[in-house]
Formats: structure tokens, C-alpha cells, sequence
């Protein structure tokens, strides 16, 4: 816990990987690409996890789980899809290894080669179209809502911890409808859901949108996103929800006989946050002394370390802090008491503000004396002296503070970092020198859109599902536009 932390302002990229190893949250593994999310990084996860299912369920999907492999037939099925994947897939060929005959080592046994080639799953839509098939005949059927907890993965070639890894943790819903409007609805209402988990529960503001054409999900014919703003400028897209239409459908011949005992095609539905959540909770809020976590989604939100010389004043602070961690554990709070005698308190108060815990209280001798704990909030670092009889009332208040404090934080910071240009020129400066979402005019068209990536690595994130619909000419072409689109560099 010594070395200090790289300030954001010197460099975002560094500071943000000595976070996520430094507060125990992640770490490279021995796979190049590959992660290993350690057991408070995973304490974490579990928690958006509970809240998301809680969400999900709530709306009426069910949990199930699919293969991890996809026949490599499957995948070529729904043409776009397969062209938006086919360079991310990992492909099993062979299912036996052996000793090669010259002693040199295991090698790939060349008479166990597969009848099919399987593709290591990037996202489940093909398998799960190829099952739907054999659970919908009727109108009775339907709506079928399911989503599933899983692994993917995608064989990226630049990886970061958490925000892009080879293999990844996800949920993915899938769903069938036997209409379009009601599936338009179904993907409508998932994007509102994860708009909710973001702002309410991870205290991030979010944008709703759609995405363009070039940017949709391959095999979608609408894309709707959340994106979100971190400290450093970029966005971040936080999760995104599909119109599918009947593609899949169509592709794995999936129809339904409706109320008249006429066959039609389904109409389809997926949608999916992942891993990448927790580096945009990490970039959110966090700080150059380490992680700011909202309350809701702390593993620990209470930690309580005691100061003391020797057993007996250890004792009889332990006797005092007995009921107070049971009776914030009995109101569902979270609480760790770190009385190891392994870290003196100074080693310990940099651990817990490293890891983003929210509350942290110090009672010692003066404080047994007086009848008093030092509290201290994680976002703000400011200590205050409080009476042992109104510490829990005082940590309630806190942990629902700090949950908007933080939020609104987030929520000023990407206000002042929405900035409306005119021209190509204007476009140019703010991106360069302050950053943001860029709201600007679009002719509409991808060349164009090809050709603000290029020349500034700038994408269109979304266009704002409640922007307002105003005349314009679009900045680069001139060519009339009716709504201004949101443009930021991302990751």
C-alpha cells in the first residue's frame, strides 16, 4: 500500500491500471488477453450481478444457459452476423492432444480433428435461435424471455483489464415476440433497465440512444445504447439493447402458428452488459487516492478499525464495537472490523480509501473515553467526531449521501462536457482540447461518418433518443440535417 498511485491528470491510462491491481480488483493472467477478477473485484461484480437479475426478473425473463460452443455452421447462417464476428472467433478444430513421436512434447493429435469446427461462443444469438426453433410452434408460446449469465469470448488483439479482455463475463437476453412492435417494446424497455442499474445503482449518468447504422450490432436493425462519460473525456458505451427484427428467425427458421393458424416468421430481441461495467464504474468516480465506490455496490460499506496499544485496549474497544456491527448488519449494511494486529492504523486507512470503501470509522482510547467514533466519507475525505447513541443514524445518512453525492458529481461533469459546435473547424478544437460528448450535425450518411473517425477518432456514440429535432446543416458536408448526433473519442 506504500507506493502512491499515478495522478490522473499526468496519465489517465496509467492511474487506471495501477487502480484496478493496486485495490485488488484484477490482474493479468498467464492467457495473454485473459483476466483474473480477484474476490473484491468479484464481490463487486456479484453485486451488479444480484441488482441486474433482480431487474431482470422483475420484467419477466427467466435464466437459463446455453453452450459454449456454436457449430461453426451456425455462425454463417445470419450473414451480417457472421461478418461482424468472423475476426474475433476462437476456433476449436481438434479434441485430443498426444506425446509427439520424437519426444519433444504434447502436440495436437492430427487424427482427432472435428467432423465441424467449433467457434468458442463470442455472443450466443446463433445456438439460441437454433433451440427456439424446437421451443416455439405457437402464439402460446410466446413472448419467450430469457437471459443468461456467461462467459464470452473475443480474440481482441489490445486488451485492458476489464474494459477489453479476450475472454469476458456478461448476461445476455434473448427473446422472441410475435410481433414487431412488441419486440421494438421488449428492447425499448432493456435499455431504460440498464439506464436504471447505471444511474441509480452505479451513480453514473447516462445518455440514451441509438446507434447508426454503421455502429449497430451486426445482425440488428436497431441498436439501442446507454453511453456514458468518464473523467478523462472519453465515452464509454455501457450497454446496448437490440431490434433484431426477424433475421434469426428467418435464418434458423423459426416461425409460430398465430391465433388464425397462420405461420409467421418471430420477431427478435438480445441485449447485454458485461465486465467492461466495472472500468466504467472504476473511471466514473474514482480518485487519485484510488477507488470511490457508490454504497449500493461496495462489498464493504462500513469498515471499523480500532487504535490501541496492546490486548487490553484492544478488548475493550472489540467489547464496544460487538453490538454496533450487529446492529448495522441486522439493517442490511455491510460491515468489515479490522482488528488484524498485523497493519498499524495508517496502513489500514490507506487500504480502505485505496479500495473505495464509504464509511470508515476509528475509535480509540480518547474515543472510548469520550463516547465517540471518527467518522470519515470516502468521496468527500472529510472526518467528523460523532456520539457512539447517533453513529448508526449518522452511517444511514451517509451511505444514502455519498450514493448521490457522487451521482450528482458525475451528473455536473458530463453536463459541462456537452458541448454544441457548428463547423468542422470548431468540432476539431473542442476535441482536442476539452473532450466530452461533441453534439454536432450529421448529413446522415456513413461516408461521412467514415470520415470524421479517420481524420479524428472521433465515433458517433448515439443519437439521443430525447434530442429535439432541429434544422441544420451538417458540419463537414453542409448537407441539410434535422437532429444533432453526439460525437466523443471512446473506448
Amino acid at each position: 500500500m506504500g507506493k502512491k498511485l499515478t495522478k490522473r491528470k499526468d496519465d489517465y491510462s496509467k492511474w487506471y491500471n495501477e487502480l484496478v491491481v493496486g485495490a485488488d480488483l484484477a490482474e493479468n493472467s498467464g492467457v495473454r488477453g485473459c483476466m483474473v477478477i480477484k474476490p473484491y473485484g468479484f464481490a463487486i461484480w456479484e453485486k451488479m450481478q444480484a441488482a441486474l437479475d433482480k431487474m431482470f426478473k422483475d420484467t419477466g425473463h427467466e435464466n437459463a444457459y446455453f453452450p459454449l460452443f456454436i457449430p461453426k455452421s451456425y455462425l454463417s447462417k445470419e450473414a451480417s452476423h457472421v461478418e461482424g464476428f468472423a475476426k474475433e472467433c476462437a476456433v476449436v478444430t481438434h479434441y485430443r492432444l498426444k506425446n509427439a513421436d520424437d519426444g519433444s512434447g504434447i502436440i495436437v493429435d492430427p487424427d482427432a480433428k472435428l467432423e465441424e469446427e467449433l467457434i468458442v461462443r463470442p455472443t450466443s444469438e446463433t445456438i439460441i435461435w437454433d433451440t427456439y426453433r424446437r421451443w416455439i410452434q405457437s402464439y402460446r408460446d410466446l413472448p419467450l424471455l430469457i437471459n443468461q449469465w456467461a462467459n464470452v469470448v473475443r480474440w481482441e488483439m489490445r486488451t485492458r483489464l476489464f474494459l477489453r479482455t479476450a475472454e469476458f463475463l456478461w448476461q445476455e437476453g434473448h427473446t422472441a415476440h410475435a410481433t414487431k412492435e412488441e419486440a421494438i417494446e421488449e428492447a425499448e424497455q432493456m435499455m431504460n433497465v440498464y439506464a436504471e442499474f447505471a444511474e441509480k445503482h452505479m451513480a453514473m449518468p447516462v445518455i440514451r440512444g441509438l446507434k447508426t447504422e454503421t455502429e449497430r450490432f451486426a445482425g440488428a436493425v436497431e441498436t439501442y445504447c446507454i453511453e456514458a462519460l468518464m473523467q478523462d473525456g472519453k465515452a464509454l458505451q455501457a450497454g446496448t439493447s437490440h431490434f433484431l427484427g426477424q433475421n434469426f428467425a428467418k435464418a434458423f427458421d423459426v416461425k409460430f402458428a398465430n391465433k388464425e393458424g397462420k405461420q409467421e416468421y418471430v420477431w427478435a430481441t438480445s441485449w447485454g452488459v458485461s465486465t467492461r461495467l466495472m472500468g466504467a464504474l472504476i473511471m466514473s468516480h474514482s480518485d487519485d487516492n484510488g477507488l470511490v465506490l457508490p454504497p449500493k455496490l461496495a462489498p464493504i460499506q462500513v469498515v471499523i478499525v480500532p487504535i490501541y496499544k496492546g490486548l487490553e485496549q484492544l478488548d475493550a474497544i472489540s467489547e464496544k464495537v460487538g453490538p454496533l456491527v450487529k446492529e448495522l448488519r441486522a439493517k442490511g449494511i455491510s460491515v468489515k472490523y479490522d482488528d488484524r494486529d498485523t497493519q498499524k492504523p495508517g496502513f489500514k486507512f490507506n487500504e480502505y480509501e485505496l479500495k473505495g470503501v464509504p464509511v470508515r470509522l476509528a475509535i480509540g482510547q480518547r474515543d472510548l473515553a469520550n463516547g465517540t467514533y471518527e467518522v470519515a466519507r470516502r468521496d468527500t475525505l472529510q472526518k467528523e467526531i460523532v456520539p457512539m447513541d447517533k453513529v448508526v443514524e449518522k452511517i444511514e445518512f451517509l451511505l444514502e449521501d455519498i450514493q448521490k453525492n457522487i451521482y450528482q458529481k458525475a451528473l455536473d461533469f458530463k453536463a459541462s462536457h456537452i458541448t454544441e459546435v457548428n463547423s468542422y473547424d470548431e468540432f476539431k478544437t473542442v476535441l482536442e482540447e476539452k473532450g466530452g460528448f461533441i453534439s454536432a450535425h450529421w448529413d446522415g450518411t456513413p461516408e461521412t461518418e467514415n470520415r470524421i473517425k479517420e481524420e479524428t477518432k472521433a465515433t458517433i456514440r448515439c443519437i439521443p433518443i430525447d434530442g429535439k429535432n432541429e434544422a441544420g446543416t451538417c458540419m463537414v458536408t453542409g448537407k441539410t440535417s434535422n437532429k444533432r448526433v453526439l460525437f466523443a473519442k471512446a473506448y
